[in-house]
């Protein structure tokens, strides 16, 4: 029986839910050329780049950025003409800083169904990028929190800008971090790394990732006078303090204030961070394209296992939850302008609890900022 020589199309859509970077918000996708090593031109090879373009708004995605960041992953997927897949966010303030605080406060709280059926498209983001039958690569161009950090996370390298911070948000503005940072930090870190990273709310540099493991590379990204200078503003000489290796901690007091002045006069390059991404997905190319991918999906099925053991649960857990905490927390965090607070009262709410208040209007009353005079 004769071949039929017809390309088969594979995919399934979506490029409706893609827009330009000129038009945010929005999730973009574009294929970029493949260079060699040299920097030339493969013919007929690509980069596919899934880029959240909300930089207003530090990159959190949108229930139609979600939607962009699934047709993004599996269009490149079935691609056969795309090498790998990098994922990253516009400008040079932020990655991503998890889901849009404005769209829950306003649209999704008190709205559990809602909210639930935003999960599933949550949760197929998550499957989409670890699903992906191509190498996936996380460019952290800024700040990488919260759901930020667990779509980040779900990706198999990531290269850091040596000005990004990392952590979770959840349990400060209402939330729990569960759409992956409860199943992967763990075999990022130490439990009890995992553990503080997950509740703490602390902000991590990019270099103290680094060194525990979280992320593959860290690039300095300030260029001055045509050299590339380190975050002034993080400890990047090792050595031992009160018992404890300082690396990659914030300096503080009048370091900090000196060095936030020459972050703010010092540009911002790329240079070092794009080359750092191509380099790695020349070294994609040169293998065979099979056993890459058959190795790739032996280390994720590991982050999967866990991750779809908990997803439905969590995603049950968290419809449900913005109907209490979560409308506090985001509210608070929607409102900080007119209150001048991005928390609640978190000692009168658990005096509340305390006494068995019910959690009704009155109770939000009391815990939630008021307007500023």
């Amino acid at each position: 029986m004769p071949r039929d020589n017809e390309i088969k199309n594979h995919r399934v859509g979506g490029e409706q839910f893609w827009g330009t970077q000129e038009k945010p918000p929005c999730t973009a996708y574009e294929k970029k050329p493949l260079a060699d090593s040299g920097g030339n031109v493969v013919e007929g090879l690509y980069t596919a780049w899934v880029t959240l373009n909300n930089p207003r708004q530090y990159n959190s995605y949108t229930t139609d950025m979600v939607k962009g960041v699934i047709a993004g992953f599996n269009n490149a997927s079935l691609d056969r003409s795309v090498v790998a897949v990098v994922f990253t966010g516009a400008g040079d303030r932020a990655f991503c800083t998890g889901g849009n605080t404005q769209e829950y406060s306003e649209y999704y709280s008190k709205r559990p169904n809602e909210y639930g059926e935003y999960m599933d498209l949550f949760n197929g983001m998550v499957d989409a990028i670890l699903g992906c039958k191509k190498p996936t690569l996380c460019r952290i161009n800024g700040m990488r929190v919260a759901g930020g950090q667990e779509i980040g996370m779900a990706c198999d390298i990531a290269v850091a800008s040596d000005l990004a911070v990392l952590g979770q948000a959840g349990p400060r503005h209402g939330s729990s971090p569960d759409g992956g940072s409860t199943d992967f930090l763990p075999w990022f870190l130490s439990v009890e790394d995992a553990m503080w990273n997950c509740i703490s709310c602390e902000m991590w540099s990019a270099y103290k990732m680094k060194l525990k493991g979280l992320v593959t590379k860290v690039v300095p990204v300030l260029k001055k006078d045509g050299v590339f200078m380190r975050n002034p503003l993080v400890i990047t000489d090792q050595y031992v303090e009160d018992g404890e290796i300082v690396y990659g901690e914030m300096k503080t007091g009048a370091e900090a204030k000196a060095a936030k002045a020459i972050l703010k006069e010092t540009p911002v390059d790329f240079e070092l961070l794009d080359k750092t991404i191509a380099d790695i997905v020349w070294r994609f190319t040169n293998l065979f394209p099979g056993c890459l991918i058959k190795a790739i999906d032996g280390i994720r099925a590991k982050k999967k296992f866990f991750w779809d053991q908990s997803k439905l649960a969590n995603r049950h857990w968290l419809a449900a939850n913005m109907s209490g905490e979560a409308f506090l927390g985001f509210g608070a965090f929607n409102t900080k302008k007119i209150t001048g607070t991005g928390v609640i009262d978190f000692v009168k709410y658990r005096q509340l609890i305390a006494k068995g208040e019910p959690f009704d209007d009155a109770f939000f009353e009391q815990v939630l900022g008021k307007p500023q005079e």
